[in-house]
C-alpha cells in the first residue's frame, strides 16, 4: 500500500530533519577500555598457564606442596600487578581446614540375597568413597532399595521418595532428572536434582548407611574412566558440623547395576522406566550390600587467594564485581606403572582460567582509573572436591554478599580458535544476558545456551556456591562455531577433549593450543566485569529463577 502526504506535511518532515540531525548512539566502549584489554595477550595467558601447569606443581592437589606454590605464584601476580590483599581478616590469603580421607575400599563387594550373590570389582565395577570423616564407613549389610532419581521436587509435584522409611538402606538411584518431557524439570536441561551431590544429600536427609549412583556416559556427561579417577585417592571435605553424614558413596557401572536389580528379581530397564513416572514407589530389593571402607583421616589447609582493585565511587566502593577460577587440581595419579605420566597437570581445568583472571587484572589496573565499584579477584581452592574453595567464600566472603554486583566465573577457556558464538552456560537466568549479549554483538559474535545442557554444567563450578547465596553470576564455554572450521568442529574437539583428557593425566598445555579465541572471550569478560562495575544498578536475577530469593534476603542482610 502506498502513503501520500499533503506537500506541506513533507516540508514539516524536511525541516525537521534538517533542523535535528540524528545522534549516535553513545559507544559501548570507550577508548580507554579497548586500550585496556589489548593488554589481554595470548603470551600473557600461555605464561601463567606454562607455569600453574608445570609438572614441578605435581598436580595442584589440595593441601600439597604443589597447591601451595599456585597459591603463592597467584599472590606474587596479584602484588605485582598493584591489587591490595582483600581476605577477610588482612592478607592475600583466606586459610580454611579441609578433611583428607583415603579410603581402601576391597577389592570386590559383596552384594548377597537368599543364598545368591554378586561380587563387584573395584574401580572396573564399583568406585566408593567415604562420607564420614572417621576411620571406618560401612553400609553395615543395609538392604539395597532402588528409588530412582531419588529426588524430591514440590514445584513438579515430584516425590521418589513417598515417606518410604529408609533409615540403614542402601539407596540405589538413577544419575540426571528426568529428561523426556521439555514442561517437566528442565527437560534436557540438567538442574541441580541431577547432580550428584544433591543426590547424595537427599541420601543423607533419608538416613541412608549408603548410595549408589548409577552411571551412564549419557546421564553424567562423562565417561566411566572420570569416576575413576575423580573419586579415587584423597578425597577432601569441609569438616562436618551438625549436617546428616552419609556413611557410603558410590559409583556402579550400568552393568554392575544390572546385576545387583537381577539379584532382586527386577529387570533394571523396568525399574528406570518406572521411575520415569510421578507415581513410581522406591523397590526394595532384598539384597543385602556389604561396603566397608578403612579410612585414613587427616586435617589440613588449603587456602583462597584474594586481592582487590579498589572502586573509585565513595559509595559504590562498598560494593563489588568478583572473579573467581579455582587454582587447584587432581595431584598425583595413584598407582600409575612406572614409567607412565601420573600427574593430573589440569592445563585447561584449570590453570588456564586463573590465567585469564591475571590477564583481566591487569587490565583493570591499565584503565585510567578504576571503576566506580571495587573489583575482587579470587583463585579459589579444592573446586574439584566439590566446590569447597567457593562454599568458604560464600559464607565467609570479603565483603557481604547483598554487596557482591556479579560473579564472572572461569573456568576453562577457549584452545580452538576464534568463534562467531559464545556459550553462557546459565543463559536467561540474570539481567546479566544484556549486556553479555550486547558486549558480543560489537565483537560481531552471538551468544548462545549451553551447547551440552545435559551435563548441568552450571552447578558443576563455583559460580554455584555465590549464586547460591544469591550473587547472579556468569559462566562461560568456548563457543562451537569455530572461524576456518567445518560446521560441528568445535563441538567435536570438546566432545574429544572430555572423552580422552577431562580429569587425565593429558590434559597438559600443548604447542597446538590456539588462543586467539580465548583472547577474544577473556577481552569479553574483562569488558563485562567494567560495565558491571561501573553500571547505577546491580545485575537481578529473572523474575522467579531458583536464586532470586536468594538475593532478596542476601541485600536486605547487607544494609
Amino acid at each position: 500500500m502506498k502513503l501520500f502526504f499533503p506537500s506541506a506535511l513533507i516540508a514539516v518532515f524536511a525541516f525537521v530533519a534538517d533542523a535535528a540531525p540524528p545522534v549516535a548512539a553513545p559507544a559501548l566502549l570507550t577508548p580507554a577500555e579497548k586500550s585496556a584489554a589489548r593488554q589481554i595477550r595470548p603470551e600473557l595467558i600461555r605464561a601463567h598457564v606454562r607455569f600453574l601447569a608445570s609438572d614441578l606443581l605435581e598436580g595442584r592437589g589440595p593441601a600439597s606442596r604443589g597447591d601451595r606454590l599456585a597459591e603463592e605464584y597467584v599472590a606474587g601476580q596479584m602484588e605485582s600487578l598493584g591489587l591490595e590483599p582483600a581476605a577477610p581478616g588482612g592478607g592475600w590469603f583466606q586459610p580454611f581446614d579441609i578433611v583428607g580421607i583415603t579410603s581402601q575400599a576391597p577389592p570386590t563387594v559383596h552384594f548377597a540375597r537368599s543364598g545368591e550373590s554378586v561380587d563387584l570389582r573395584y574401580r572396573d565395577d564399583y568406585v566408593a568413597f567415604s562420607g564420614v570423616q572417621g576411620p571406618e564407613a560401612s553400609t553395615g549389610g543395609g538392604e539395597v532399595v532402588f528409588v530412582g532419581y531419588g529426588i524430591v521436587a514440590p514445584e513438579y509435584q515430584w516425590d521418589d521418595y513417598k515417606g518410604a522409611d529408609l533409615k540403614g538402606k542402601v539407596l540405589l538411584m538413577m544419575n540426571n532428572d528426568p529428561e523426556a518431557d521439555p514442561k517437566l524439570f528442565g527437560g534436557k536441561t540438567r538442574l541441580y536434582y541431577g547432580r550428584w551431590t544433591y543426590k547424595y544429600e537427599m541420601a543423607a536427609k533419608a538416613g541412608a548407611t549408603g548410595a549408589i549412583i548409577i552411571h551412564t556416559t549419557h546421564s553424567a556427561g562423562y565417561p566411566w574412566q572420570v569416576v575413576q579417577t575423580s573419586w579415587s585417592g584423597e578425597q577432601f571435605a569441609l569438616p562436618h558440623e551438625s549436617e546428616p553424614e552419609l556413611p557410603v558413596k558410590a559409583w556402579v557401572t550400568e552393568d554392575g547395576a544390572r546385576k545387583i536389580a537381577r539379584l532382586g528379581g527386577q529387570d533394571l530397564d523396568a525399574l528406570r522406566a518406572a521411575a520415569e513416572k510421578r507415581d513410581f514407589r522406591p523397590v526394595s530389593l532384598g539384597v543385602a550390600a556389604d561396603i566397608t571402607l578403612k579410612n585414613q583421616v587427616k586435617k589440613s589447609q588449603t587456602a583462597n587467594v584474594i586481592g582487590r582493585l579498589p572502586g573509585r565511587d565513595p559509595t559504590l566502593a562498598k560494593e563489588a564485581v568478583v572473579y573467581t577460577a579455582h587454582h587447584d587440581h587432581l595431584g598425583i595419579k595413584e598407582g600409575a606403572k612406572p614409567g607412565q605420566d601420573s600427574i593430573y597437570n589440569g592445563a585447561l581445568d584449570n590453570a588456564s582460567g586463573v590465567a585469564a583472571m591475571l590477564a583481566i587484572a591487569k587490565a583493570m589496573k591499565a584503565l585510567p582509573e578504576p571503576p566506580r565499584r571495587s573489583v575482587i579477584f579470587a583463585a579459589v581452592a579444592a573446586e574439584e572436591q566439590g566446590l569447597l574453595g567457593s562454599a568458604y567464600l560464600a559464607a565467609h566472603p570479603p565483603i557481604p554478599a547483598g554487596r557482591i554486583a556479579a560473579d564472572i566465573n572461569i573456568d576453562g577457556i577457549n584452545i580452538w580458535g576464534r568463534t562467531r558464538d559464545l556459550t553462557m552456560v546459565g543463559l536467561g537466568k540474570s539481567s546479566l544476558d544484556d549486556w553479555i549479549v550486547k558486549l558480543a554483538g560489537m565483537q560481531g559474535r552471538v551468544v548462545v545456551p549451553d551447547q551440552f545442557p545435559d551435563k548441568g554444567f552450571f552447578y558443576r563450578s563455583d559460580q554455584f556456591s555465590l549464586a547460591k547465596v544469591g550473587v547472579p553470576a556468569a559462566y562461560f564455554d568456548a563457543g562451537t562455531d569455530v572461524i576456518g572450521k567445518p560446521r560441528g568442529w568445535g563441538k567435536e574437539q570438546q566432545e574429544k577433549f572430555e572423552a580422552n583428557d577431562y580429569h587425565q593425566p593429558s590434559d597438559e598445555l600443548r604447542p597446538g593450543w590456539e588462543l586467539s579465541g580465548a583472547v577474544e572471550d577473556v577481552q569479553l569478560f574483562f569488558y563485562l566485569g567494567v560495565k558491571v562495575a561501573n553500571a547505577p544498578q546491580m545485575p537481578r536475577w529473572k523474575p522467579g529463577d531458583e536464586f532470586e530469593a536468594a538475593r532478596q534476603k542476601s541485600i536486605t542482610e547487607a544494609r
